[in-house]
């Protein structure tokens, strides 16, 4: 097997069990008494596509859906550039949703007991873990060559983005002049770029 499918197959296993603490997170907010939770195609479309990317590059891993490594060698500086991609922000995720605490779930939700981040990536920008699941699915995707990937990342990016500002838009209902000072000290999903 390749080198770098073997790297990213370890990482998906060990990202796996990092993951799971923030599966058992989500499904207790679906129980746990909310302010709002509002009916969108984006609070589950996300979810589908991150699922069928984690299954695209578990086949990219089996070489699978991807194109010829040993015909498309000049291809390798974007493996390996993808390789580093992936490996960063699938870390970056995880610690993206472990900063949010109590505040984490999988669905669009204001809790009771509501906070802003301000922990970790959030204190850069407001979105870590929608940038982190672009750049691991594109990362995945260049290091993998798998095509299948590639064109899930490409479809998810206008959603993610859609998904963060249907989110500011929730957030700043119930958090009015907090948030957008919140707004003013952190980029959306780029430092420094609101």
């Amino acid at each position: 097997m390749d080198p770098i499918n073997i790297i990213i197959g370890l990482n998906v296993i060990a990202s796996f069990g990092a993951n799971l603490t923030g599966a058992k997170k989500g499904l207790k907010s679906t129980v746990t008494p909310v302010k709002e939770r509002p009916k969108s195609y984006l609070q589950k479309l996300p979810l589908v596509l991150a699922t069928l990317s984690l299954v695209a590059l578990i086949l990219a891993v089996f070489q699978i859906g991807t194109l010829n490594y040993a015909e498309n060698a000049h291809l390798n500086f974007f493996r390996f550039a993808g390789l580093f991609v992936y490996l960063c922000f699938s870390w970056t995720q995880i610690w993206a949703y472990k900063s949010l605490g109590e505040n984490y779930s999988q669905d669009m939700v204001i809790f009771k007991d509501h906070k802003l981040a301000d922990k970790g990536p959030f204190k850069i920008i407001r979105h870590p873990q929608y940038l982190s699941q672009i750049l691991v699915d594109l990362g995945g995707g260049f290091a993998t060559l798998s095509y299948i990937l590639i064109s899930i990342a490409i479809i998810q990016i206008p959603i993610l983005v859609m998904r963060a500002a249907f989110e500011e838009k929730l957030l700043s209902k119930h958090f009015k002049e907090e948030f957008e000072q919140y707004k003013k000290s952190r980029g959306f999903m780029i430092p420094f770029i609101n």
